[in-house]
């Protein structure tokens, strides 16, 4: 599907990620309907974005009912970006209850609410697609990471699951999946280093893997070095000898500081 002439909502729109899918959307002709929490960022990141036509629809997907009233706003949309997310990273103890339901609600079900609430347009034009930024998280778990895990591995059965039904009516569904992203994401947002030796990706790969997925349909892309998708991989197949290397201590003390930096910031 060429993105050339279509119009695209992407949420979560402001964070890292989200601002460099948002420019490689519009770097390929595509208008763009930004979403996120906050009206004056989104409006500062249409106006600097290449191309016309792009609009910001300001909404909270943790807040109940927000994602269907966003998709009645977006109505008519040819591409939804699923990329709001939150991380997720503590002790399942130290989560109060609202907290997974917040978790829940913006990682899980707002993706979901929107695939249900815009597929149905498209499939009476005859295109669209379906895109869900997830995480190397969703094939294999780590510390600290037990609902930010459950969310991820949750969104990819949803994804592969949805284009079984959605492909044989000419409709694409992708998921792209980061691993450590600097610049961008988790560690970023935390102030943690990222493990030593697993390298990372920059946010445009991302950007370009969701123009790849949608204009060459792809199932899954997975945006990070060799060695890490295929940890991720065997994590996925093997998750018994994943797992027992998971809980060693360099990945404890990774995640340890990751869930640290995300309670002082209070971004959990």
């Amino acid at each position: 599907m060429e993105l050339a002439g279509r119009t695209a909502l992407l949420t979560g729109a402001t964070g890292g990620l989200g601002r460099a899918i948002a420019t490689a959307l519009a770097e390929h002709g595509a208008s763009l309907v930004l979403s996120g929490r906050k009206t004056e960022a989104l409006e500062e990141l249409a106006a600097a974005l290449p191309g016309d036509g792009h609009r910001v629809l300001a909404a909270d997907l943790a807040e109940p009912g927000a994602a269907e009233q966003l998709a009645v706003a977006a109505e008519g949309v040819d591409v939804l970006v699923a990329n709001a997310g939150l991380p997720g990273a503590a002790w399942l103890g130290d989560f109060g209850p609202e907290e997974v339901v917040r978790a829940l609600r913006v990682n899980l079900e707002s993706p979901i609410l929107l695939a249900q609430a815009l597929f149905p347009a498209m499939i009476e034009r005859g295109s669209g697609h379906l895109v869900f930024v997830a995480s190397l998280s969703g094939k294999s778990a780590s510390p600290r990471s037990s609902v930010y895990n459950a969310t991820k591995f949750g969104l990819r059965g949803f994804a592969l699951g949805l284009r079984t039904d959605l492909g044989p009516r000419g409709i694409g569904v992708s998921l792209v999946s980061p691993g450590f992203v600097r610049d961008a994401g988790m560690f970023a947002e935390s102030g943690a280093k990222t493990p030593p030796g697993m390298g990372t990706a920059r946010p445009e790969q991302v950007g370009s893997a969701v123009v790849k997925a949608i204009e060459a349909d792809r199932v899954e892309i997975a945006v990070a070095p060799l060695h890490q998708r295929f940890m991720a991989h065997f994590g996925m197949v093997s998750p018994s000898i994943a797992v027992r290397a998971q809980s060693g201590s360099a990945g404890q003390k990774a995640a340890e500081a990751v869930a640290d930096g995300h309670a002082k910031t209070g971004k959990r």
